[in-house]
């Protein structure tokens, strides 16, 4: 089960580029070709699982802009001065009498 934290991902993901890096380097000390290389289910596996995390990186970056903004509104609202609710007396505006019905 993954975690949202970004240490947690960033952890995953230095220990996934250490172990390409090592695939990358015994390939290439086999004498196998780039092309060849890049078909490789290992590496491709590998490759997967850095561009997973960066996407997770990228959400864990927009929810904690998003949070930051919501934090720094409710913050605005709660130093803006309130208004007294209290009703004031109207006074009745004098005006045409309404006419009654006849029954």
């Amino acid at each position: 089960m993954g975690s949202n934290s970004r240490q947690a991902q960033s952890g995953q993901k230095e220990s996934f580029e250490r172990k390409l890096k090592a695939r990358l380097a015994f390939l290439s000390e086999k004498g196998i070709e780039s092309r060849e290389i890049d078909k490789d289910a290992i590496v491709k596996h590998l490759q997967a699982n850095i561009r997973a995390i960066n996407t997770r990186l990228k959400a864990i970056d927009a929810n904690e802009k998003k949070n930051e903004e919501l934090a720094k509104i409710k913050a605005e609202k709660a130093a803006a001065p309130r208004g007294d609710f209290k009703k004031e007396e109207k006074t009745p505006v004098e005006g045409k009498e309404k006419k009654k019905k006849k029954e």
